[in-house]
């Protein structure tokens, strides 16, 4: 017989049942969003023993249930003594499946109904196990109100956890705050390791402490307090290191490449589980680092498609999704630090900034702060750098390995200076390291300049000239190999010149029309 109960009392929102509702009858109205094929479940097991072939039943518990193998024998036989010849093994039963009584049985995924989801919450859910008459009665979509046993299996795990300070430390924390040069002092413990960039890291440090949250307009509209902020920059100036470091340092962060991530990745993702083959809700990096920092490596590597996914994460902070039968507005409430390099590579000092930089407007409005960091070639600067780049003290340690010393001595750190200056001061005085190509002195910079706009008035669309006939040219008037070689280097990176036929040049039509381009391609 199975008895079926009704009830009045109007079905409460998922998410108020609590552990006061553990072993109670409750009532609770949600969306269907998956159901398992109806199998059979035991209500009664039949068990015998391997040893004395005694049989025996063991009650199933209803629900979510299951049942244990007795550890031993329940067969009384007197002439069994301990650890006789006669007694059973420890583990004796093994299940006999006809003899045993089994009801039709069925599992479904209940969710909140979309009204009832707070707005910038996920939905959550239970599980519901149902058997008899109850089975092949709810689809994924229908609307039901259920009445059944709150079980602590069929939990659900959610909420948001809060850290707070001990009485000491809100007092270590006062006095801390009434300290004189408070502000450079954070900017100071930011990523100590990295030399210079001092505003950055004062930048960094406000971004971490962000601003009032959750601000209020007298007509709803609600202001983000999250600070976000894009490094953009030349290769090798510690970008990555400075994302690293905010990882590290949040209570909350998700760090993630832009090379690999995607829209759904950064956001969130409706996900078909194999095992039952129902729809869940799965949070991205965004989602994730919901009242923390989100570090963004290589933004410019992302596509301009998944790049456009993230411009209500990073304003409204909130992520709107509507797949597959689930529709939610999720909290994407995180400042966003995020690192790319310029249009070409490195930041060319030959082109305007709105040239270096190829985000869209769209995209670059929603960052608070916009630093471009530089590789600028500056010996006092460069020198300043060695004395702090860590890699005397990494040299000293390996040396100091190689003799089986726990500690590097002063003779181990002398001769890692003297590699350290063999091997890159020496060989930078003697100019076999270049300054990076848009790293260049004013100076320079303007010669270069010059001759490119030479290079354009002397070389037709579709022509080609010799490198070396353009050496002698320019030499004749009163420019430097270095400068016509940079400005090659810097047109063939832009498209303007190409290399063709063993080093030979030619100018492509930068912004010609397309018969242009069309003859200048078809040349040899």
């Amino acid at each position: 017989m199975q008895v079926v109960l009704g009830s009045g009392e109007r079905g409460r929102p998922i998410r108020e049942l609590q552990a006061a509702h553990v072993s109670r009858l409750v009532r609770v109205s949600g969306i269907v969003i998956a159901a398992s094929k109806t199998s059979c479940k035991a209500t009664r097991v039949r068990l015998q023993c391997r040893h004395c072939r005694n049989e025996t039943g063991v009650e199933v518990k209803p629900g979510l249930g299951g049942f244990v193998l007795p550890r031993f024998c329940r067969a009384e036989r007197p002439d069994a003594g301990a650890g006789g010849d006669d007694a059973c093994p420890l583990d004796p039963y093994v299940v006999v499946p006809d003899a045993s009584s089994y009801v039709d049985a069925q599992r479904l995924k209940l969710q909140e109904l979309p009204e009832q989801v707070p707005t910038g919450e996920m939905p959550r859910s239970i599980e519901l196990a149902v058997d008899r008459r109850l089975t092949d009665l709810a689809a994924p979509g229908v609307r039901i109100s259920v009445l059944g046993v709150y079980s602590d299996a069929a939990g659900y795990s959610g909420g948001r956890t809060v850290a707070g300070f001990g009485l000491d430390e809100e007092e270590a924390m006062l006095a801390l705050s009434r300290q004189p040069g408070l502000y450079e002092r954070l900017a100071r413990s930011i990523a100590p390791e990295i030399f210079g960039h001092q505003d950055i890291k004062r930048a960094i440090a406000a971004l971490l402490f962000g601003g009032a949250p959750d601000k209020r307009l007298p007509d709803g509209m609600r202001l983000r307090g999250d600070i976000n902020i894009l490094l953009l920059g030349d290769p090798s100036t510690a970008k990555s290191q400075l994302l690293k470091f905010v990882e590290r340092a949040a209570p909350v962060s998700v760090y993630t490449s832009g090379k690999g991530s995607s829209a759904a990745g950064l956001t969130a993702s409706v996900v078909r589980d194999s095992g039952h083959g129902e729809f869940h809700l799965e949070g991205g990096a965004m989602v994730l680092a919901d009242g923390g920092v989100v570090c963004i490596d290589e933004f410019d590597k992302m596509d301009a498609r998944d790049r456009v996914a993230i411009h209500e994460a990073m304003e409204q902070q909130t992520i709107s999704i509507a797949k597959a039968g689930i529709t939610a507005v999720l909290n994407a409430r995180a400042a966003v630090l995020a690192a790319a390099n310029p249009a070409f590579g490195r930041y060319d000092d030959t082109r305007s900034s709105a040239d270096n930089i190829e985000f869209q407007s769209t995209i670059l409005s929603r960052f608070d702060l916009i630093f471009i960091v530089r590789d600028v070639r500056d010996d006092a600067r460069d020198r300043a750098i060695a004395n702090h780049l860590e890699a005397i003290v990494r040299i000293a340690e390996a040396l100091a390995k190689m003799t089986l010393s726990p500690v590097a001595s002063e003779r181990h750190v002398a001769e890692a200076i003297r590699l350290f200056k063999v091997a890159t001061l020496d060989s930078a005085s003697a100019g076999a390291i270049q300054g990076a190509e848009g790293a260049l002195r004013p100076e320079v910079r303007l010669e270069v300049q010059r001759v490119e706009e030479a290079l354009r008035r002397r070389l037709a669309i579709g022509s080609m000239a010799a490198e070396r006939r353009l050496l002698d040219y320019f030499r004749g008037e009163a420019y430097s190999d270095f400068a016509v070689r940079q400005a090659v280097v810097i047109m063939v990176r832009r498209g303007e010149l190409e290399w063709r036929r063993q080093r030979k040049h030619r100018l492509c039509a930068w912004r010609s029309t397309s018969v242009e381009q069309e003859n200048c391609t078809g040349q040899a």
